[in-house]
């Protein structure tokens, strides 16, 4: 089982995870929202990221309206903030820098 993060390492990660910030819906958790040209890029993003999250046996809560994308991540298992978080973070980020997310 992967272990829980400590305050200390979970404010380095974010330090490091830019446009991700500590979930004030969900306990333990980081989100991000991603805004994409259109519905098609959108789901485009979810797609790529679907395979690596699958790849890596952690998914996502997410939700997406239109040409909106909402990701909330946390390691239920672990009850908080794991590695396995942050690795998935930094590929959504690097997968909707490379789809031509807009600024969110």
């Amino acid at each position: 089982m992967l272990e829980k993060l400590s305050p200390g390492e979970i404010s380095q990660a974010l330090k490091m995870l830019e446009g991700w910030s500590m979930s004030s819906e969900t306990a333990g958790a980081i989100t991000r929202h991603f805004v994409f040209t259109d519905f098609n890029a959108a789901f485009g993003f979810m797609t790529r990221c679907a395979l690596v999250a699958e790849k890596m046996d952690h998914h996502p809560d997410w939700r997406n309206v239109y040409r909106d994308v909402t990701v909330t991540l946390t390691t239920h298992d672990a009850g908080g903030l794991t590695e396995r978080d942050v690795k998935l973070a930094r590929a959504m980020s690097r997968i909707a820098s490379e789809a031509g997310a807009l600024a969110s």
